[in-house]
């Protein structure tokens, strides 16, 4: 497993607890109906709700914080899933495979464009 120093480490905890001060009203989409004809964001819709809508329900907030709305980018996505942060547990690659991981973060992209 891959160390970060200390700098790397405070500009992630800068950078989500930034993205957790977002607001959690999301629910209906201000652009329509979500485009799903993109093979990657109905593969991520689909492993998002077998695996996080329990907690983020839609992408709003629930058990966990609104992620929809999470002005984070791919990187740190992965980062708090595989870490785990707060509340939210560490996931391993063995319960989301890093290609499922990668099209859920497309997913949330398009959730966030959406909205």
């Amino acid at each position: 497993m891959k160390r970060f120093n200390r700098t790397g480490m405070t500009a992630c905890a800068l950078a989500l607890g930034l993205g957790m001060a977002c607001s959690g009203r999301r629910s209906e989409p201000l652009r329509g109906s979500l485009d799903i004809s993109d093979p990657k964001v109905a593969h991520g819709q689909t492993v998002y709700m077998n695996r996080c809508d329990k907690c983020h329900p839609g992408g709003d907030a629930g058990l966990g914080p609104s992620l929809n709305n999470k002005p984070l980018p791919g990187f740190l996505i992965d980062f708090q899933v595989r870490h785990g942060l707060g509340a939210m547990p560490a996931i391993t690659d063995e319960v989301v495979p890093k290609a499922d991981l990668d099209d859920i973060v497309v997913y949330l992209k398009a959730l966030r464009r959406n909205g």
